[in-house]
């Protein structure tokens, strides 16, 4: 071989979506597969700005260390979780065992788990700028073999021998294409396992109450659905309010109507005395909720990942986490250099577990609050009860929490 010769590289990968799970993959790839040739295609322009993005994401003490080992964590702009409370607003329980035993709650902390946290928030423009400031730093640094191709739609998939091809304008064969761009459930093609559950999602911030404790995620379960508040820096929170639309009395959305002093009102008679009166709120955007899932994250040399490979809903705010334990555990299988094809089969294996978990019991959550069965929020008051009670089932699960079923 001559000197200027280029040497084959061992995969050629392409990642489609530059969001936050998409960039973690290739630059987690371009660390640890240093014989890959790496592509990242978005549709959106290189030039833009995507820092300012407000919307709020919480991720897990798992998907905090990864994205740190990345070195890719953002310096500013990050509260910490230092404990979670889920509660149900009254009437929770049979009025005995409330009177007996206060309103029933779960409260995991940090320190009870021996962690510095159970996770983070921050916000989706802080959290890619990060990701991507790092990947076009490792790009700079190996030009031969890592390539972002920002502002390039991918209009078509398909595969081939060996492989597949990527239609970008151009088209291109590569070994393995992974899917990750995802959108909102309203915006979606259908996928194989689809369900509407008629209901909305109100997301926003509020200012807590002065001497609100700090770093708490509270989720707060009422008959209409979830309601959610995530610690922000100042004293703020992001509200995440859940509604059924499908309410059989004419009202189709009981927060549509409502002004922002109404709202407010509303609130501060959901959450607990400890986050209220809150003091303020901002205009509220309204998403549609459901469940969109493929049946399989593998499709020949094509892999979907993230909100690509399910739509969840936001009930336990685990979706983003799936999505960057599904990337991570796909580079672990590509080190290996074992065969790509049995590389894949195995990565479906291993994920079904971690994914149908999570698919099935959001799923569950989120119909509950549909059904019209007496005595359904006095059962789930009961189960939060009884699971404070069992410290180490209630361990088990902060566990799974911050780092997915092992």
């Amino acid at each position: 071989m001559s000197s200027t010769a280029v040497a084959t590289p061992a995969l050629r990968l392409a990642v489609i979506g530059a969001g936050p799970v998409g960039l973690a993959l290739a630059l987690d790839a371009a660390q640890r597969l240093p014989e890959a040739d790496v592509s990242v295609f978005d549709a959106r322009p290189l030039a833009r700005d995507v820092s300012a993005d407000p919307r709020t994401l919480a991720l897990s003490l798992g998907s905090v260390q990864w994205l740190q080992r990345l070195g890719a964590w953002p310096t500013e702009g990050v509260q910490p979780i230092l404990e979670v409370n889920v509660s149900q607003q009254p009437p929770s329980a049979p009025p005995l065992f409330a009177a007996l035993f206060g309103e029933p709650e779960v409260r995991i902390a940090a320190l009870d788990e021996a962690v510095p946290m159970l996770g983070a928030v921050l916000s989706y423009g802080r959290i890619v700028a990060a990701l991507q400031a790092a990947w076009l730093a490792a790009e700079a640094a190996q030009l031969q073999r890592l390539h972002t191709r920002f502002g390039t739609p991918v209009g078509a998939i398909k595969p081939v021998a060996g492989g597949v091809e990527v239609d970008a304008g151009i088209a291109e064969r590569f070994d393995l294409a992974v899917v990750a761009e995802g959108g909102v459930f309203a915006d979606q093609a259908r996928k194989a396992i689809r369900r509407d559950y008629r209901q909305c999602a109100w997301v926003g911030t509020v200012q807590l109450a002065p001497g609100a404790p700090r770093g708490v995620a509270y989720e707060r379960f009422t008959r209409h659905g979830p309601a959610a508040l995530l610690p922000l820096a100042d004293g703020r929170a992001s509200l995440v309010w859940c509604v059924r639309t499908d309410e059989g009395d004419g009202n189709d959305d009981p927060v549509a109507e409502l002004n922002d002093a109404q709202r407010l009102a509303v609130l501060n008679t959901i959450f607990p005395a400890a986050t209220t009166p809150l003091a303020s709120i901002t205009p509220l955007k309204r998403f549609a909720l459901g469940l969109n899932a493929e049946r399989t994250l593998v499709d020949g040399r094509t892999v979907r990942i993230g909100n690509a490979a399910q739509t969840l809903h936001p009930v336990a705010g685990q979706g983003l986490n799936l999505g960057l334990r599904d990337a991570a555990e796909l580079v672990n299988g590509l080190r290996r250099g074992a065969d790509l094809d049995a590389t894949l089969r195995r990565l479906e294996w291993q994920r079904a577990p971690d994914r149908w978990a999570l698919i099935a019991t959001t799923d569950f959550l989120a119909r509950s609050f549909t059904w019209a069965l007496p005595g359904a929020g006095a059962a789930r008051g009961l189960g939060l009860a009884a699971l404070q009670a069992l410290p180490r089932l209630k361990s088990a699960i902060a566990r799974q929490m911050m780092f997915g079923r092992r």
